[in-house]
């Protein structure tokens, strides 16, 4: 799929892989909606690009609606939809003093998968209402996992539980929506250079650094915003979760 002149939805794209993906479509020719929670931040990316943005909590679903539609009304319905809006709370199952974390498992799982789950949904539905491209395609829907949906840490109990239910879907969902012609994809990055990342210490990142195979760095937005167009231009490419990564494996801790 050419994405040039076509809508893309973008959640989380004020930041992060976000903000690089809608950087990337909106290069290639796409008019792009952002849905973000941050609305001032949103607003600037989207002002850069000439795209539009709406305040989004894409955990809650009639949010989500309100959004894709002031999309469709404002720059169209989307053939193209990436999730990348999420957090990163670490909390143990059973902490300090027997203090649990069902808190921080359901936040993180409310927006992270709810949130995911809701931007595809609608979405989809808006894509399956279009005509057939001449390659048959309506649409595309990208959404964001991690490798800690295979090698989750300590701590990170709520946090691959939700992503791993995002690459668990993938195939499932693909295989749904595959006779109305949307394929559906699912992204899980490495250890990226994002604003999570920048506010550690210096020797923290150091370390983490040390830990990947090559190339040896931290993942770069714009990598993973690359791997958005390339799943998007490429029609084959359908039901899978693709560990972008540089061979990086989670140790325990």
């Amino acid at each position: 799929m050419d994405v040039s002149g076509l809508v893309a939805i973008v959640s989380g794209g004020a930041s992060g892989l976000g903000a690089a993906t809608a950087r990337r479509l909106a290069a290639e020719g796409a008019k792009v909606g952002i849905l973000d929670f941050d609305a001032e931040r949103g607003a600037a990316v989207a002002a850069e690009i000439g795209g539009h943005a709406v305040k989004t909590d894409v955990g809650d679903e009639a949010s989500v609606a309100a959004a894709v539609a002031e999309i469709k009304d404002r720059l169209g319905a989307p053939r193209v939809a990436v999730s990348c809006a999420g957090v990163g709370l670490a909390a143990r199952v059973v902490g300090r003093e027997g203090k649990l974390s069902t808190d921080v498992f359901e936040r993180t799982i409310r927006v992270n998968l709810m949130g995911t789950y809701n931007v595809m949904s609608h979405a989809a539905r808006e894509m399956m209402a279009l005509e057939p491209l001449e390659s048959g395609e309506r649409g595309v829907v990208i959404n964001t996992a991690s490798i800690a949906w295979q090698d989750g840490q300590v701590g990170q109990a709520a946090y691959a539980a939700s992503k791993g239910a995002i690459a668990a879907m993938c195939l499932p969902v693909a295989r749904e929506m595959a006779k109305m012609g949307v394929r559906v994809m699912a992204i899980a990055p490495g250890l990226f250079n994002t604003p999570m990342m920048e506010g550690l210490p210096e020797e923290t990142t150091q370390g983490i650094v040390a830990n990947i195979p090559f190339p040896h760095r931290l993942g770069m937005p714009e990598e993973y915003g690359q791997l958005v167009s390339q799943i998007i231009a490429n029609p084959y490419l359908n039901g899978t979760t693709i560990r972008l990564d540089a061979a990086v494996r989670l140790p325990q801790r």
